[in-house]
C-alpha cells in the first residue's frame, strides 16, 4: 500500500497527463483542441437553418457539442468526424449514453478522406490552413443547396451569405459561395 502523499502525487500526475493528452495530443494528429462556445454552436445551427430533414457533418467534432445539439434540438441526423482517438471514445460514450444517440454517427478518421455528397449541412471550426486545403474537395463534392457554417475562420475564396460578428460564424451556401471572397475577412451578405 502506498503512503497517502504518494497516492495523491500519483493521482495528480495521472490527471495532469490525461488533461495534457486531451488538450495537446491532437496537435500530433494535425489539429488543436478548442471547443466551440455554446453561443457559436447555436448561431451555427440557426444560421444553417438545420431541421429534421438535414444530415449535418461536423468536421473535427471534438466531444460533440454540435452534433448532439443538432440531433437533440433540431432532430437532424449528424455525423461526427474526429481524428483524435480519446475524443472518438468520448463521442461513442455520449452517443451510447445520451438521448438521441440513434441520430448521431461517429467516424474516426481524417476529414480529407470523407465523402461530402450526403451532407446537407457541414460545420467546421478548423484552422485557416485546413479550410484552404479542404476547399477544393468541398467544391468537388458538395451538393447544390448544401450549407457550410464555419466558426472563426472564413473559407478562402468563398463569399459568405451571412456573418455573425459577435460569434465569428460564417454561413456559406453552395454553389453560391464560390463567387468571390478572397478570405481577407471582408464578408458580404447579411450581417
Amino acid at each position: 500500500m502506498l503512503p497517502a502523499e504518494l497516492e495523491v502525487a500519483v493521482g495528480l500526475l495521472v490527471v495532469t497527463v490525461a488533461v495534457g493528452y486531451f488538450v495537446f495530443a491532437s496537435f500530433a494528429f494535425g489539429a488543436g483542441y478548442q471547443p466551440t462556445p455554446r453561443r457559436a454552436v447555436e448561431t451555427m445551427l440557426r444560421l444553417a437553418e438545420v431541421g429534421p430533414s438535414d444530415t449535418v457533418y461536423d468536421l473535427g467534432a471534438g466531444t460533440g457539442a454540435i452534433v448532439f445539439r443538432a440531433a437533440r434540438v433540431y432532430r437532424a441526423r449528424a455525423l461526427a468526424v474526429e481524428v483524435e482517438p480519446i475524443r472518438v471514445l468520448v463521442l461513442h460514450l455520449r452517443r451510447r449514453l445520451g438521448r438521441f444517440g440513434d441520430r448521431v454517427s461517429v467516424r474516426w478518421g481524417n476529414l480529407f478522406d470523407l465523402d461530402f455528397r450526403p451532407a446537407t449541412v457541414v460545420t467546421a471550426f478548423l484552422w485557416p490552413g485546413a479550410m484552404e486545403r479542404l476547399r477544393p474537395k468541398l467544391e468537388q463534392e458538395l451538393s447544390a443547396g448544401t450549407r457550410l457554417v464555419s466558426h472563426h475562420h472564413p473559407v478562402p475564396g468563398w463569399t459568405a451569405a451571412a456573418h455573425d460578428p459577435e460569434t465569428h460564424v460564417y454561413l456559406y451556401r453552395w454553389p453560391d459561395a464560390r463567387s468571390g471572397d478572397d478570405g481577407s475577412g471582408a464578408v458580404t451578405g447579411d450581417t
